[in-house]
Order: structure tokens, then C-alpha cells, then sequence
């Protein structure tokens, strides 16, 4: 039996019919083996030329319904219904006629570009090798088709890109190389699997400027998979909202996100921070109380202005700057005589489009890279020297702790998620294995894990399991200071809200000070009393939050607020007004660097490679 949905479709939508849509998905299920069903009568349908938006939480179903349109399905999987592409239905076609799908009828862009790309091989090799070995052509033809393409995405230098690998290029300019691939034998209809959401706003506006440009060019449908509701209504024409595997509401995404008429909508809008404060219609268990609920106000703890001369700041970073060497090239100043100071239980954002400095600042405070100049004190105490002996590091370590972007690199894939927070309890507490193993508990509760989660290793949990997992690590032996390096860039926006809830209490019951490192300035504007925004090493702005985001003084900050997707958002507007503002600088790093020198983010993430010592 199909599920209620709540259904919304306008006279503008009623011409989406079966026999007119590029995609007709009707009452799709899947099973798996184990009598499992992970899709409950699906139906949704793309028309050429139109953007359709799949949005929900992770586990929602929207990727395995996306994939099912390639024909990318579960080991021994089992299917009722049919998925329609081009008038052929893709779960009956044979495997040559699937593969021709595959090739010509829909291509499929991922969350990761550098996950779907061998790092062995040439960006040249990525895009030419499908058309020689499957579609026939000469060397040559592919190499100019893969120039075409290279200059369609907006790259700056096709033909160096074409003989350089994929580490050399920073995320945005990857993911343009994915979308490029995607494109090489002119599908009628692209899915985008959360695409842009790991790049920061002005990397993300000239990733969609991008998409939006080729669909209007080639008359593509796009099927566009993302939990950001913001970018969903801004982009998409029409919206399907999915939760459990199944279909709970669509329509026109203006009106969907506007007014959602189902209970899971409107917990998901709630949820959902924006520029303007707390989302329209909040519900107490997902908004954020307090001080971050309000950008700008004083947090509860604090007894007096952030501003107060005769408080000692909690954390305090003076004149700080990194430089990095390069053999062969010219150094990379990754920050540039930087200053901020946060109050005991205050909240300072830290905001930036990759490259600025902002993770560079943070592995700094937190003792992970030593400094060129400046000095950085906790509580009054200096810390910019590194630590002598075991005990000077374990009493910096306590006093401060980091979220990493990448929970899997941060988390031990041997040992259980339980395990991994017990240990950093056992090293920094005097609990008993009991008290500690109730106590992982707790924690797990808290970010909205539970006991079954504690078991399981790093890579049987989703992404934004693991990033709670590190979460609660951190807030296990209750640091002076948290460091949150876009800790909540993979989560859905529910979970985010909980998380930020949980670290708001902490603040008002104990006073944590948290520097909050993200691209997503609503997230900021939900959490962060105080904001500075980085670009190129320096601080080129700083101030109340909610001051700096309704005025801002600097055009480099107009451009980051400029970028946030919005209803009425112009994507390919936006990304022109990006490329228009950045390309000088782009244009002196490249005359600075040389052409291997993808970008800012890319030369000091080598750089740093190279100054630890460890090989590529």
C-alpha cells in the first residue's frame, strides 16, 4: 500500500505527465535480501529542462532512489514498480541497453568528487577515456571534446588541467572536473548527489551557476539530491520531501518550503537556520535557545559585555601568523598577523571560503601547528610553545579539544565508537570502567546515538553519525575551549540542531568557549555572538554577528552573503559575480605559483604535506 503523500501540483506542474517527462518513477519499491524494504512506492517524475529537487535527512532514501535511475542497485536486490528514463524502463533493460542509459540517457555527478576519480591517473585520461574505449573516438577528438568541456565548467586553463592530477586541484575545481565527465557524452538528465555540500558559499554559488548554465544550454532534466532547503528552493522548480523510504510531500518548492503541510516538512524548516535569526515557525526541540538562537545577544553565562576590559578572555590569539615553504615555489602565508579573543562561554565564528586561513588559525589555538609569530593563551595561560612531556600535553589537550571536517580520518577505524570515546575518558578522567562506560552513554544520548551505535565501528556508521561520534568524544572531559572546524558541514539539518542545542547548554551550564569555524554563514548567525571573516590570511572584517551579516562593511563579506542560496537566489548571477571578484586574485596566485597551483586551499594543503614531512 502507497503511502499518503501530500500532494501540491499547480496548472504550471500538470504538464509533467507520464508520456511528457524525461523520468516517470512509479510505485518504485526495493528490498533487500533479508526481507528488508528500503523503498515504499516511489513515484516522482523530472521534465526536460526542469530542476527537481530530492530533499530529506540521511537514510531518507533519496541517493538509492537517485541511483536506481543508472540502474545502481543493492547486491540481490529485489524491485516492484518501474523507473522510466527516455521511454525506457531502466530496472527491465538488458545490460547493453543499460549501459547506453548509462552513457547517453543520464549521468550522475557524487558528494565526493575525489572519491570517483583515480588519483593515478590525468584529469585528461578521466575525461577522454570514456569516449575512446566506448564510443569510438580518436585521441584527438577526445582531447578537444574534453577541452570543450573543461571551458564549459569555467575552468581557467584547460589545457594545463588536462595534464595535471587530481590533488592538484582544490574541491570546487574538482567537483567542476566531475560535472564536466558528467557532460562528456550529453546526457538528457543529470543527477546531482548533494554535489556542493562540503564547498564553501562562494565555491557553492559558481558550482551551481555551473549546473544551472548547462541545463539551460543542453535542455537537461536534473534530478538534484540535497538536506539544505535553502539551496533546494532557491534552484529547484519542484520539490520531493522523503523520510523512512518514502515520498511525504511535493509540489512547487516555493510553496513546499514556504508552507509544508506535512509534520516532517515543517520539523525539517524549523530546523533549518537562516540569515534572518531562528527559522519561521521554530519548534522548541529544534531551535537553539539562548544567545545562539540570537546572534548578537549576550550569552546567559557571561556576567558583562563580550567587549569588557576586565574580563580575561578565555581564549586570546595576538598578532598570529603561518607561513609555509615550498621547495621550488614561492611561500604560502596561510595567516597573516591574525587577532580575536573569546570570552569565557562566548561563541566567535570564524568564517572564510576555503583557503582563507580559517582551519590554519584553528590547528594553531589548538597546538597542531606551531606558530611564525604571535602568541595564543587559554585562561590566561600562554600556549603558543610546544608542550614539554606527556603531562603538558595531556593538560593541553584538556583544556582544549577539535572537530574535525572529516570524522573518518579523526576516528580510529579499529575500534568501536564506544571504545574511542572510553579511552579519551579513561585518559583525562579518573572514572571507573563502569562510571566510564555509562558516561559513553550519556554522551552518545545526547548527540542522538544510542547503544547500538556505541558497538559499531567508524565505517559501518553513516557520515553524520560519525561526526556525533566525535562530538561527544570532545565534550567527554568537558574542555575550556571546543574548536569546531565545519563540525556540522555533513549533518542533516535536525541533527544539527540538536547538536547545537547540546553545545548551547554546555556553554550556559559551564561556561565551554567555542571558536566556530564554517562556511555556512546561517549556521554562524544561529550560534556565534561574535564573527571575523578571513580571506587570504587576514582578518578583512570582525564584529557583532548579526551586524556584520545585515551590514556588512567589506566587499569581500557581500560577496560570502551575496552567495547564500535564497528564494529568488540568481545561481548563475551569483557565480558571475564571484568568478568577477575573484579572478584577479586567482589570476596573481597563478602567476605566483605557476599553473600546478590549483588554488589557495590546494597550495597550503601541499604545502603543509610538505612541511610534516609525509609524501603525497
Amino acid at each position: 500500500m502507497t503511502p499518503a503523500t501530500n500532494d501540491r501540483i499547480g496548472p504550471a506542474d500538470a504538464g509533467v505527465t507520464a508520456s511528457a517527462a524525461l523520468l516517470d518513477i512509479r510505485d518504485l519499491t526495493l528490498d533487500l535480501p533479508n526481507g528488508t524494504r528500503l523503498l515504499h512506492g516511489i513515484s516522482l517524475s523530472v521534465a526536460a529542462g526542469e530542476t527537481v529537487g530530492l530533499v530529506g535527512e540521511s537514510g531518507s532514501g533519496k541517493s538509492l532512489t537517485a541511483r536506481t535511475v543508472l540502474g545502481l542497485l543493492p547486491d540481490r536486490a529485489t524491485t516492484a514498480g518501474t523507473v522510466v528514463l527516455d521511454g525506457t524502463d531502466v530496472l527491465a533493460a538488458p545490460g547493453a541497453q543499460l549501459r547506453q542509459l548509462r552513457r547517453r540517457g543520464a549521468g550522475m555527478i557524487f558528494q565526493d568528487p575525489r572519491a570517483g576519480i583515480n588519483p593515478m591517473r590525468t584529469i585528461g585520461d578521466h575525461l577522454t577515456e570514456s569516449l575512446r574505449l566506448a564510443e569510438g573516438w580518436s585521441a584527438a577528438d577526445a582531447r578537444a571534446r574534453a577541452l570543450e568541456l573543461l571551458g564549459a565548467v569555467r575552468l581557467p586553463r584547460p589545457e594545463d588541467h588536462l595534464r595535471q592530477f587530481p590533488h592538484e586541484f582544490s574541491g570546487g575545481m574538482l567537483q567542476r572536473v566531475m560535472i564536466a565527465g558528467a557532460l562528456t557524452t550529453s546526457p538528457q538528465l543529470l543527477v546531482c548527489d548533494e554535489p556542493t555540500t562540503a564547498l564553501d558559499v562562494t565555491t557553492q554559488a559558481e558550482i551551481i551557476g555551473v549546473l544551472t548554465e548547462q541545463r539551460a544550454s543542453r535542455g537537461m532534466g536534473m534530478l538534484f539530491i540535497t538536506h539544505d532547503l535553502n539551496l533546494a528552493a532557491s534552484l529547484c522548480d519542484r520539490v520531493y520531501v522523503m523520510s523512512g523510504g518514502q515520498v511525504v510531500e511535493q509540489g512547487r518548492a516555493h510553496d513546499v518550503l514556504r508552507d509544508p503541510q506535512a509534520d516532517y516538512t515543517r520539523r525539517l524548516v524549523a530546523a533549518t537556520p537562516t540569515l534572518a535569526g531562528a527559522a519561521p515557525g521554530a519548534v522548541a526541540e529544534h531551535s537553539v535557545g539562548g544567545s545562539a538562537g540570537r546572534a548578537g545577544a549576550r550569552h546567559p553565562f557571561d556576567g558583562g559585555s563580550p567587549e569588557s576590559s576586565t574580563v580575561v578572555p578565555m581564549l586570546q590569539a595576538t598578532g598570529v601568523s603561518k607561513t609555509y615553504l615550498r621547495r621550488g615555489k614561492d611561500p604560502v602565508r596561510a595567516v597573516v598577523d591574525a587577532t580575536v579573543e573569546v570570552p569565557r562561554g562566548g561563541a566567535l565564528g570564524v568564517v572564510g571560503e576555503s583557503g582563507s586561513g580559517k582551519s590554519t588559525l584553528a590547528r594553531m589555538i589548538v597546538g597542531l601547528e606551531g606558530t611564525d609569530a604571535g602568541d595564543i593563551r587559554i585562561d590566561g595561560r600562554e600556549r603558543t610553545a610546544a608542550q614539554r612531556g606527556r603531562a603538558e600535553r595531556i593538560a593541553h589537550a584538556r583544556s582544549v579539544q577539535m572537530v574535525f571536517q572529516d570524522p573518518y580520518l579523526s576516528l580510529d577505524p579499529r575500534i568501536t565508537a564506544g571504545r574511542a570515546i572510553e579511552d579519551a575518558l579513561r585518559l583525562h578522567t579518573r572514572l571507573s570502567p563502569g562510571e566510564a562506560r555509562t558516561r559513553v552513554l550519556s554522551l552518545l544520548e545526547q548527540v542522538g546515538l544510542g547503544e547500538k551505535h556505541a558497538a559499531a565501528r567508524p565505517r559501518t556508521l553513516s557520515g553524520g553519525q560519525r561526526q556525533r561520534v566525535a562530538i561527544a568524544r570532545a565534550l567527554a572531559i568537558e574542555p575550556d575551549v571546543l574548536v569546531m572546524d565545519e563540525a556540522t558541514s555533513a549533518l542533516d539539518v535536525s541533527v544539527q540542531a540538536q547538536v547545537l542545542d547540546l553545545v548551547d547548554r554546555i556553554r550556559r551550564e559551564r561556561g565551554l568557549t567555542v571558536l566556530f569555524i564554517s562556511h555556512d554563514l546561517a549556521v554562524v548567525r544561529r550560534v556565534c555572538e561574535q564573527t571575523v571573516v578571513m580571506r587570504r590570511g587576514e582578518i578583512v572584517e570582525r564584529g557583532d554577528t548579526a551586524a556584520l551579516l545585515a551590514s556588512p562593511q567589506h566587499e569581500y563579506t557581500r560577496l560570502l552573503i551575496d552567495s547564500v542560496p535564497k528564494p529568488g537566489w540568481d545561481a548563475a548571477a551569483a557565480g558571475a559575480e564571484v568568478e568577477a571578484l575573484l579572478g584577479a586574485d586567482a589570476e596573481r596566485s597563478d602567476a605566483a605559483t605557476g599553473p600546478d597551483a590549483g588554488s589557495e586551499a590546494s597550495a597550503i594543503e601541499e604545502a603543509q604535506i610538505e612541511a610534516s614531512g609525509q609524501a603525497r
